[in-house]
C-alpha cells in the first residue's frame, strides 16, 4: 500500500505590491496516518495552557508566549516538517520572462510541493482559502504539480479554522517572514519564538539551508 502524506500550505507577503521584500511560501507535512495523533496532542497543549483561539503567528503575544514555545518544541520533537521558498520580490522581472506574476506564483508553488518527492507516495495538498479566486488556483496548481510525477492525489482549499496542522503551517511561515521583512522587531514575545525556532534548527533562518535538511527546510531562490 502506498504511502500518504499530507501537505498544509500558506502564503505570506505574496501579493505583488503589498511593500514587503520577501515572498514566503510555507507548508508543514505530516504522514496521513499521523495527522490526527498530531491534531490531538496540539489541542491537549492549546488545553493546558487555556489556549481556546486559532494558532496564528499574528497572535503571538507576551500572555500566550509560553503556549508557542511549547508549540515550537513539539514540532522539533516529532516527524511533522516544514519548508519554505524565499523570494526576494526586489528581483523579480517577469517581463523578462515573458509571464506574469500569477504564473511566477504558480512556478513558486511548483518549487515548494515538488522538492523531493517520492513517485511511490502519494500527496494531499491543502491550501488556506485566501479570496475568491482560491478555487481557480487550486485547479491550475494540481494541473501544473501532476504534469511530472501525477502523485498529487488530491489538491484542495481549506479554511484554517479547519486544520491545527494549516495553522501550524501559519505560524512556523509567520516566523519566517517576521524575521525576513520587519527591520524593526518591537514584539519581543515574537523575538522569542524566532529564537527558538533558531536554538532547535541550527539556523540563522535568513538563507537557504543544506540540501539534505529535512526537518526545517528553507529555499532562498535565486532569480535571474
Amino acid at each position: 500500500m502506498s504511502k500518504t502524506f499530507n501537505i498544509y500550505c500558506d502564503e505570506s507577503c505574496h501579493l505583488e505590491n503589498d511593500h514587503k521584500q520577501f515572498m514566503v511560501l510555507g507548508s508543514v507535512s505530516s504522514a496521513y496516518n499521523q495527522v490526527k495523533r498530531h491534531t490531538e496532542r496540539i489541542k491537549n497543549l492549546k488545553d493546558k495552557h487555556k489556549f481556546n483561539a486559532e494558532i496564528k503567528w499574528s497572535k503571538v503575544s507576551n500572555s500566550k508566549l509560553q503556549f508557542y514555545k511549547e508549540l515550537v518544541d513539539y514540532f522539533f520533537d516529532t516527524d511533522l516538517r516544514f519548508r519554505a521558498v524565499v523570494v526576494d520580490k526586489e528581483k523579480v522581472n517577469n517581463q523578462a520572462h515573458g509571464q506574469d506574476y500569477d504564473t511566477f506564483y504558480y512556478k513558486m508553488y511548483y518549487s515548494l510541493l515538488n522538492h523531493n518527492k517520492n513517485s511511490l507516495y502519494n500527496y494531499n495538498v491543502y491550501l488556506d482559502i485566501k479570496d475568491d479566486l482560491s478555487a481557480y488556483k487550486v485547479e491550475k496548481l494540481k494541473e501544473i504539480l501532476n504534469i511530472e510525477y501525477g502523485v498529487f492525489r488530491n489538491v484542495q482549499n481549506i479554511r484554517s479554522h479547519e486544520s491545527i496542522l494549516m495553522q501550524v503551517a501559519d505560524f512556523i511561515m509567520g516566523a519566517i517572514s517576521y524575521n525576513l521583512n520587519n527591520d524593526a522587531k518591537k514584539v519581543t514575545a515574537k523575538n522569542q519564538i524566532i529564537e527558538r525556532i533558531k536554538t532547535h534548527s541550527y539556523q540563522d533562518l535568513n538563507a537557504s539551508s543544506n540540501w539534505a535538511e529535512s526537518k526545517l527546510n528553507l529555499f532562498f531562490i535565486e532569480l535571474r
